[in-house]
């Protein structure tokens, strides 16, 4: 019989086992591969702060994963915390290098949000859909409900470091929020986070590789019309929240080539958005 003040076991939850860091780096950090270094810590404050702190002395391709976050931020400093081993907390290095000028580098947590959504709808055995610009959604009860989420921080001048988080088991009860889900709740076919997480760095990979190879062009690389395939947001009535507090409300029609959000405004004006929270009203039609 345990002691009720004994130390909590990390295997204390059978249902949330911790990751194998020797079996993760070993089936993703491959010769020629992007994924150069991989360490798994067991709760900081935040991974992006933590890689964002270290990226001088790291190669491209860095890794860090972290069982728990106790200071996790989303964007405008909003916090992201979740029970121990209930999600996956990474973040990753990118250097898209000369070859991408620095004006496509807006689209990188866009490319984020397609490669995680792709690769845990593949493993995952789930649906997974966009919310502009950095939210990822499934479906609960037939319910859109935000399960994860993306950051893209500069890291100095060459360096770009992308944070996603995704709730993977977390329960009803823990929700922080009522509009929280996660892909058990989600009737995931698996909450294995390992070959979850193999699946979400792959997909970064490749389209990483892709969007890079066409020198950050979202069009030949596929990603302005993968984007906009698995977009929510698009074809909803939203009400876009602007920095300074002013807003607009109209149709989002469209992904521009900068990765903006198009609105078609009740006085007929198409006006993008670059950045803002995003509220869905209701659809169109």
């Amino acid at each position: 019989m345990t002691p009720e003040n004994a130390p909590e076991s990390r295997w204390s939850d059978l249902d949330r086992p911790p990751l194998n860091e020797p079996m993760l780096r070993r089936a993703l950090l491959q010769p020629g591969g992007l994924w150069t270094s991989l360490d798994i810590v067991a709760s900081t404050g935040s991974t992006n702060s933590d890689l964002a702190a270290r990226a001088a002395s790291l190669d491209e391709g860095a890794v860090l994963v972290a069982e728990e976050q106790t200071a996790g931020r989303g964007r405008l400093d909003r916090t992201w915390t979740s029970p121990a081993r209930s999600g996956l907390f990474l973040s990753v290095l990118l250097r898209p290098g000369a070859g991408v000028p620095v004006e496509r580098w807006g689209w990188l947590p866009l490319l984020a949000g397609v490669a995680a959504a792709t690769g845990l709808a593949r493993a995952a055995g789930v649906d997974l859909s966009l919310k502009w610009p950095n939210d990822l959604l499934v479906k609960v009860g037939g319910e859109e409900r935000k399960t994860g989420g993306i950051l893209a921080e500069r890291a100095g001048d060459d360096a770009v470091v992308i944070g996603i988080g995704v709730n993977v088991t977390l329960r009803g009860g823990e929700l922080p929020v009522p509009t929280a889900g996660s892909l058990g709740l989600a009737n995931a076919i698996s909450t294995d986070r390992d070959p979850l997480l193999r699946a979400v760095l792959r997909s970064l990979e490749q389209w990483y590789g892709d969007w890079r190879a066409a020198g950050g062009d979202p069009g030949p690389s596929g990603l302005q019309a993968a984007y906009a395939a698995g977009c929510a947001t698009l074809g909803q009535t939203v009400r876009a929240e602007l920095p300074g507090g002013r807003s607009v409300t109209g149709e989002a029609v469209a992904l521009d080539g900068d990765g903006r959000l198009v609105l078609a405004t009740e006085d007929g004006e198409h006006q993008p958005i670059s950045a803002g929270d995003i509220v869905h009203l209701r659809p169109t039609g």
